[in-house]
């Protein structure tokens, strides 16, 4: 299986990130053989959207190796060690507007931290009681990059965008009610917001805003590591 799989192993020297597997359609098998192939080309190994069933069949073909964890709020697969710590390039940090977004938020989360990024999740800070954000301020303002990600409406990161001159990077989350229609309401209103220079990824996608910030911060913070 591994063999249909032509894995980018120079992305992170190309990029500054690894490739990751996107797990959700693939088998067991596919994964297992990906990320064995990854950690023996000495390549950070990490897969998205793995459910807990998937999970324990790849660990099982890995004959449940010790190095192999899942990661069951981000829902993601990683096997050996993260990169290590870069706390020259800054923190991240990773707002929800509510707990259902977790998921999300923590894929985001991990994603960053595996390629040694500092970060941490600031939850259940929707606009629905803008006070719960306003007391944080402070400590958003240390963060270099703001990762917003939010359902319903999504208006969490036209407000981050609006009070702080970070980056911010919105993520709409398919959490809702009807009209929020899978997310794309708040994918509308993120777009179509009036803060300028806020970033927006798609639907659900923290790995991407992961990437985004890395980006970030690898173009501005290049200087700082050296």
């Amino acid at each position: 299986m591994s063999e249909q799989a032509r894995l980018d192993l120079q992305r992170r020297q190309r990029l500054g990130m690894a490739e990751a597997i996107w797990g959700e359609h693939k088998t067991a098998e596919q994964i297992a053989a990906i990320l064995q192939r990854q950690q023996d080309s000495g390549e950070l190994a990490l897969a998205t959207r793995v459910d807990p069933a998937k999970a324990e069949a790849v660990a099982a073909l890995l004959a449940h190796d010790p190095q192999l964890q899942f990661h069951s709020d981000a829902r993601c697969l990683s096997l050996g060690a993260a990169a290590a710590g870069r706390p020259a390039l800054g923190e991240v940090l990773i707002l929800s507007g509510g707990t259902s977004d977790l998921p999300v938020a923590a894929e985001a989360q991990l994603a960053l931290q595996w390629h040694g990024i500092s970060c941490a999740l600031v939850l259940d800070v929707g606009v629905a009681g803008l006070h719960r954000l306003l007391d944080q301020l402070e400590r958003l303002r240390q963060a270099r990059v703001l990762i917003a990600c939010a359902g319903m409406e999504g208006a969490l990161p036209t407000v981050l965008a609006g009070l702080l001159p970070q980056p911010v990077i919105g993520v709409p989350v398919s959490v809702g009610y009807g009209v929020s229609a899978g997310g794309q309401a708040a994918l509308h209103g993120m777009l179509a917001s009036c803060a300028p220079g806020l970033s927006v990824v798609n639907i659900d996608n923290g790995y991407g805003a992961a990437m985004a910030a890395l980006r970030i911060l690898l173009s501005s913070g290049a200087a700082a590591e050296h």
